[in-house]
């Protein structure tokens, strides 16, 4: 009997003993099956899985009813930067995820995550607005917007650039007389220290031929913080030091050095309206209350269908030192239409 017993101990242990690599990745779908491999990544609402037999799997994230990973991934919900975290089962269409070690898990909608160990892509805008009138009045105007911004876990690149031409024409001389001309072109980095402050790098250039501005040329540099960044609010401010050189037509170049306060703020009330708000305040050290810059942008954009979008926007620009004969205050009430990606 003793013989028996150590003959098959060792079948025994075997049997016990487990086959193959350990279960790693699982995802488990609305219908009851059960996949398991290792999740490469997740994008456009696609999961790919590595799976030892079948090799690798593309399955629609909305067939998804839970999933969990053996390792931290980066995930990213919505519009915010990605992170990277354990991520485990959760309810109906839900996973729970722990940004850091010993955190509690938060609950995240899988209808949520925009990505999963997928590099942050490039988004921005592109918007056309124009007027065109004929009649008692003869008038002609085209503008262009456009802005393009990436958002990595600790870094963040902006550009924006705007461009507005009209004219009119005296209806009694037939002459034509620009009503606008204006450039603008603008690049900014962010890096962020923590996952609100930041120092930020920019540079803006301006041009306006009714304003008789050749060049307004302003670099600087300084921190800010980030308030909120969610997919439906964002609030930051920013404090900082910038050089400013103007080059007007007839009175020649002048240029300051002085400190740059502003705030940005974006909001979704209800889908699909977006609310949007813009202050920057740039004064001269030698002035500060008689030598300064001011612009202001406010506005709404209505999600249309795919992208697309109608906007309404207000600029306001002021410049307390203007070229000779010239208004300070420069106003624009601009509607247009674009598409945002």
């Amino acid at each position: 009997m003793r013989r028996l017993t150590l003959a098959f101990l060792p079948m025994f242990i075997l049997v016990l003993s487990p086959v193959g690599p350990a279960r790693g990745d699982e995802v488990l779908f609305l219908n009851g099956d059960r996949l398991s491999g290792k999740i490469l990544k997740a994008t456009g609402g696609k999961l790919t899985i590595k799976t030892d037999g079948a090799g690798d799997v593309v399955v629609d994230m909305s067939k998804v009813k839970t999933f969990s990973t053996d390792a931290p991934v980066e995930v990213g919900v919505k519009a915010q930067p990605p992170v990277s975290a354990d991520v485990g089962a959760g309810p109906d269409r839900y996973v729970e995820t722990a940004p850091a070690p010993g955190a509690p898990p938060q609950p995240v909608a899988i209808a949520d995550i925009s990505a999963i160990n997928s590099p942050p892509a490039w988004t921005g805008s592109l918007s056309l607005n124009g007027l065109l009138t004929t009649g008692n009045s003869d008038t002609e105007q085209l503008g262009f917007r456009g802005s393009l911004s990436k958002r990595w876990p600790r870094d963040r690149l902006t550009f924006a650039a705007e461009y507005s031409y009209g004219r009119q024409e005296d209806p009694r001389t037939r002459e034509k007389s620009t009503t606008i001309d204006y450039a603008m072109a603008l690049a900014k980095y962010d890096h962020f220290f923590t996952q609100k402050f930041y120092g930020y790098l920019g540079t803006k250039a301006e041009r306006d031929k009714v304003a008789e501005l050749e060049l307004r040329l302003a670099p600087g540099a300084g921190v800010g913080y980030q308030w909120f960044e969610r997919p439906t609010f964002n609030l930051s401010t920013e404090a900082g030091l910038v050089w400013v050189y103007e080059n007007y037509k007839t009175t020649g170049s002048s240029e300051f050095f002085g400190p740059r306060l502003a705030y940005s703020v974006d909001w979704i009330p209800v889908q699909p309206l977006t609310l949007f708000h813009k202050l920057e305040y740039i004064p001269s050290f030698q002035d500060l209350g008689g030598d300064y810059l001011l612009n202001i942008d406010a506005g709404a954009r209505l999600a249309v269908w795919k992208g697309l979008f109608a906007e309404l926007r207000y600029e306001y620009r002021f410049d307390s030192t203007p070229a000779s004969g010239r208004q300070r205050t420069d106003q624009r009430y601009i509607l247009g239409a674009g598409w945002a990606f």
